[in-house]
């Protein structure tokens, strides 16, 4: 059993001509948040021996 259609052909058409258009006609990779949390891990920890070189170069601590 078919479900009914809700738009009608012409609203359809418009609705797959905005989809196949600009930002939502490009292909992207699948999201990846555990590359994310682990950039996130790097640069917050990039930052931190960052910091403690400022301070030891300021002879702060």
């Amino acid at each position: 059993m078919e479900a009914p259609q809700k738009l009608s052909d012409t609203d359809q058409a418009k609705v797959d001509a905005f989809l196949a258009r600009g930002v939502n006609a490009v292909e992207r990779k699948p999201f990846k948040p555990l590359f994310l949390i682990f950039l996130l891990i790097v640069v917050v920890a990039g930052f931190s021996l960052l910091s403690q070189g400022i301070a030891q170069w300021a002879e702060i601590y």
